[in-house]
């Protein structure tokens, strides 16, 4: 059993404006402020030890935008990589997400090859495609997108690592689906953090969500609304009964192994044909449209993955493209510094907070507020920055003790953090085998 130690916290109060405050585009990226490094691949046949600065090295951040920088190298181990000779190298890229997204009313824009987002850690998201598709005129396969793409997890899949990323032929390391080591992906008891931004503006969540689109009801998976087609046949397109290669291995050409054999049906799942809804979520209790990457009832990715075949917002200039991500900080942005001025506590809450019992063994932290009718949000936070578990409690919800589940936590020290309105409290917790 793990055991729960609270301790008083040192933290740095940081002057921060009223968009740091508010808007998770700004607050929700895990900041590497310890130099630490990344591409640790121990396990290669080659070992590695990481030599590139890992996750996110700066946010700034203007009333429009945010300005991301990053390698694009994670702080966990990634690799080896089966059958992919490229290697992760830094990427030097600052990526700009606006604070202000809207929903393109006009014609949607296509989730191109190439990045379409960034995770939390500063690591690129791309979309189902493997750069491959199947060309009528030769009846073979070329490079570049057409009518029928091929599915990279279906292609590509052998050589991802165990954090479902590798590396393609400019060193840019990349997921086409969830992430596995950026978060708590199995926690099925509690709202999925924020794991990256689509170029659009809008979140991208881990699989579980709300069940009701109003913040209300259980836990769910977030299931997609595209349904494998039934048809023994393509359309000039590529014969379900063509001998190819999968994963070195000789197979045909079945229905899945091209993005086109899914098909978007309304209503069928919880998400629309962008793979995403609106919603609330804790870090918006007022709602926001939301991606959700989509798994199977053993977390295993399913299609499309991240996001559909298209942005469901205005996708401003800047980070996709030839040079994309080469966007330049203005003049006059602030830096967002998450912590800073030396204070022992915490903690501006009217009300009592009990947070108990210390120790405790059976995985649950306990706790009970007092004299309080507003929102609250509980999140378990690691000292790289990563939320990995995120609760939002309507203001009837926590009148009596409130139990949150922690047995997906490994033994370590943690940030604990209960917010409410403009109130705060943040304490150290350290969990003990």
């Amino acid at each position: 059993m793990k055991k729960l130690i609270l301790t008083a916290l040192v933290i740095v109060s940081t002057k921060l404006t009223i968009n740091s405050q508010t808007s998770p585009a700004i607050t929700s990226w895990v900041i590497n402020t310890t130099s630490l490094t990344g591409y640790n691949c121990p396990t290669c046949t080659t070992p590695t030890f990481g030599t590139i600065p890992a996750n996110v090295q700066s946010v700034y951040y203007t009333a429009t935008d945010a300005y991301i920088a990053s390698q694009g190298i994670p702080s966990y181990n990634v690799g080896p990589w089966t059958g992919n000779p490229n290697i992760p190298s830094a990427q030097n890229k600052t990526w700009k997400i606006t604070l202000n997204p809207v929903n393109n009313t006009g014609t949607k824009t296509t989730s191109g090859l190439g990045p379409i987002g960034v995770w939390s850690n500063g690591a690129t998201i791309f979309n189902p495609m493997d750069g491959y598709y199947w060309n009528n005129m030769t009846n073979t396969v070329s490079m570049g997108t057409g009518t029928w793409n091929r599915n990279a997890y279906v292609f590509e899949g052998v050589s991802f690592d165990a954090c479902l990323g590798h590396p393609n032929q400019t060193g840019t390391y990349h997921n086409h689906a969830i992430p596995k080591c950026l978060f708590s992906f199995s926690n099925t008891t509690v709202h999925s953090p924020i794991i990256g931004y689509a170029f659009d503006g809008f979140p991208v969540y881990g699989p579980y969500a709300f069940t009701n689109t109003n913040g209300t009801g259980a836990i769910k998976r977030m299931t997609p609304s595209y349904s494998l087609t039934s048809a023994t046949t393509r359309s000039l397109g590529p014969s379900m009964s063509t001998t190819v290669m999968i994963a070195m291995t000789p197979s045909t050409y079945y229905a899945g192994t091209f993005n086109e054999d899914y098909f978007y049906v309304a209503g069928l799942g919880d998400l629309d044909q962008y793979n995403g809804r609106f919603c609330v979520t804790p870090e918006y209790p007022a709602g926001t449209y939301a991606y959700f990457v989509t798994v199977d009832a053993s977390n295993n990715p399913i299609y499309p993955y991240v996001l559909g075949p298209q942005y469901y917002g205005v996708v401003n200039s800047g980070n996709t493209g030839t040079g994309g991500g080469n966007n330049v900080v203005p003049g006059g942005a602030t830096q967002y510094i998450p912590t800073a001025t030396s204070i022992l506590e915490y903690n501006t809450f009217p009300s009592e907070i009990n947070v108990f019992p210390n120790p405790v063994e059976d995985n649950l932290l306990q706790f009970e507020v007092s004299n309080t009718s507003a929102d609250l949000t509980v999140k378990v936070s690691d000292y790289q920055g990563r939320i990995l578990v995120n609760q939002l409690y309507y203001a009837n919800q926590y009148q009596n003790k409130i139990s949150l589940p922690l047995k997906y936590l490994s033994a370590g020290v943690y940030i604990l953090s209960f917010e409410s309105g403009k109130s705060k409290m943040v304490k150290k917790i350290m969990l003990v085998d």
